[in-house]
């Protein structure tokens, strides 16, 4: 008589001391995740929220200090007006409930992106979540709202261009650091690791400036169904990189 065994399979492990310290993600593949489905491009949006969610809070298990998420670029003002508006009442309600749904009370939440282009409910809505937030000690997650990265760039440029207006800084001395210091949120380090899901392949102008180093990791599966095990496969493989910023 033949027996035979099944084995669960292990769970994939990172060493903690080879995760990314900050993670940027490119959520794509809401709307084809519900086309699949034959739903409204606004329930891809709904469950690509809730999986903003499980991320955040398995990072925060995981001991991931940083990550940033590409909520919505300047770029995505083109879209259809309803579809536009969707999105913007999503966002605003998600923000304003951001305890519950981005990963807990230790969650410190920022915001990068120009903010301007928002109506001034919602500007001092993150207002308020930004301060109230900011003394906790849990993981640190950066929503890039209204965000783009050639955007930020002509945002830092112009800031220095200022003080070189002023008398305060002479063009000579304009340095990496100084235009790094002008950027949305300077005080977070560069992206180790930048995930895009849905296969493409591309980075389509999110933080290009923080990643000029950073590795690129492309899922396959579209955001809603990106989960711990999807996540851990990046991470596995981020883990066997190496990374030589230019030398040898």
């Amino acid at each position: 008589m033949k027996y035979m065994m099944f084995f669960k399979k292990k769970e994939m492990e990172v060493p903690s001391n080879q995760l990314p310290q900050h993670i940027g993600f490119i959520m794509d593949g809401n709307g084809r995740w519900a086309k699949q489905r034959h739903l409204p491009r606004s329930a891809g949006h709904r469950a690509g929220a809730n999986t903003l969610k499980s991320i955040t809070r398995i990072c925060g298990e995981l001991g991931i200090p940083y990550i940033t998420f590409y909520a919505f670029s300047t770029d995505n003002w083109s879209r259809p007006k309803e579809e536009v508006d969707d999105l913007m009442k999503l966002l605003y309600d998600y923000l304003c409930n951001a305890d519950e749904t981005i990963g807990g009370e230790r969650v410190r939440i920022r915001v990068s992106g120009d903010m301007t282009r928002l109506d001034q409910k919602f500007q001092d809505m993150i207002a308020d979540l930004v301060e109230r937030t900011k003394a906790r000690d849990g993981i640190t997650a950066t929503i890039a709202l209204n965000y783009g990265g050639k955007d930020e760039i002509v945002h830092a440029v112009r800031k220095v261009a200022q003080r070189v207006k002023q008398g305060i800084l002479e063009p000579e001395k304009i340095t990496e650091e100084i235009i790094a210091q002008n950027l949305y949120n300077p005080d977070i380090p560069d992206p180790d690791l930048i995930i895009r899901t849905s296969g493409e392949m591309r980075i389509s102008n999110f933080l290009l400036w923080e990643s000029a180093y950073a590795e690129l990791y492309f899922s396959k599966v579209y955001w809603p169904d990106f989960d711990k095990k999807e996540l851990m496969r990046a991470l596995e493989d981020y883990s066997h990189r190496q990374r030589r910023f230019g030398g040898v």
